[in-house]
């Protein structure tokens, strides 16, 4: 059996994992997933008791009691590289002894839905749509460094997406992973749109905003805006959704992402008052996770 070395698996002196700064027993195997630290405190307001909770760095974990569900809330910053490190760390609570640095023989599946803010891409999903990627385009190269990938990923929807595109940037494939799709039942309604979602590896260029420096390509948010397949149009753009679904998948957990659309790409509204939307998609998750 594989001893994993100090250096693959950091924990820190008082037990807790590297950066999440929690200790195996304090996790729920139910998780909601937020971008922002405040937001752990809005979302666990909702309990009727807390565990526990820890912070470090951008990492707030809260775990208590909803409706005599056990729940964690964790945040996890910005962008698909922080989904790599919160979700290796969230497996490892679970599915690695600490002690002897070894899998453990009984495999822990976790539920993980995140929710977050995203922009609009079509005229259907205006401001305050409530979208749930039921399939993520990723245009971070995340997934690429573990093995096996393809069988997670959708290759024939990414050879029509790099066609439909004429996709430029060379130096970059888009890769397309589906989320659980019985979690994708539970959570959602008919007050939520089962949408494609991009998960983008940077909020200016790789969303096509342009500021001071130009865009490789220009028309690349026209061209996502016409893109169908099989009657699939892509509906948002958001941050992480790419990195959840693909590592979870291949993790063996249930992972999903739901946004509030706070900002219409096409019509070019804004809404900056978007954290008296949240709570609303806050208490729809919590009762149905």
């Amino acid at each position: 059996m594989r001893v994993i070395p100090p250096s693959e698996l950091i924990i820190n002196a008082d037990g807790s994992v590297f950066h999440l700064h929690l200790k195996p027993g304090q996790l729920s195997d139910k998780i909601i997933l937020v971008g922002d630290p405040e937001r752990v405190s809005s979302v666990a307001s909702r309990f009727d008791s807390i565990e526990c909770e820890v912070s470090n760095r951008e990492f707030h974990s809260i775990t208590g009691y909803f409706q005599g569900k056990r729940i964690s809330v964790v945040s996890h910053g910005i962008g698909t590289d922080n989904i790599d490190i919160v979700l290796n760390e969230l497996d490892a609570l679970v599915n690695i002894d600490f002690t002897s640095r070894t899998v453990k023989e009984i495999f822990t599946q976790l539920t993980l839905v995140r929710i977050g803010t995203s922009g609009g891409l079509q005229h259907f999903v205006p401001v305050g749509t409530y979208v749930a990627a039921e399939r993520s385009i990723g245009f971070d190269g995340v997934l690429y460094f573990y093995a096996n990938n393809k069988n997670t990923r959708d290759v024939a929807f990414e050879e029509e997406l790099l066609r439909q595109l004429d996709w430029k940037i060379s130096e970059i494939r888009p890769y397309v992973v589906a989320a659980d799709k019985s979690l994708i039942e539970q959570i959602t309604s008919n007050d939520i749109l089962k949408g494609v979602t991009i998960a983008a590896n940077g909020f200016y260029g790789p969303q096509g905003r342009e500021l001071r420096l130009p865009l490789a390509d220009p028309e690349l948010n026209k061209k996502i805006e016409l893109f169908n397949y099989n009657g699939a149009q892509i509906t948002n753009f958001e941050m992480e959704s790419s990195s959840l679904a693909g590592l979870s998948a291949m993790m063996g957990h249930r992972a999903m992402t739901v946004c509030c659309i706070i900002a219409g790409r096409v019509d070019k509204k804004m809404n900056t008052d978007y954290k008296e939307s949240l709570p609303i998609l806050i208490d729809k998750v919590l009762n149905r996770i």
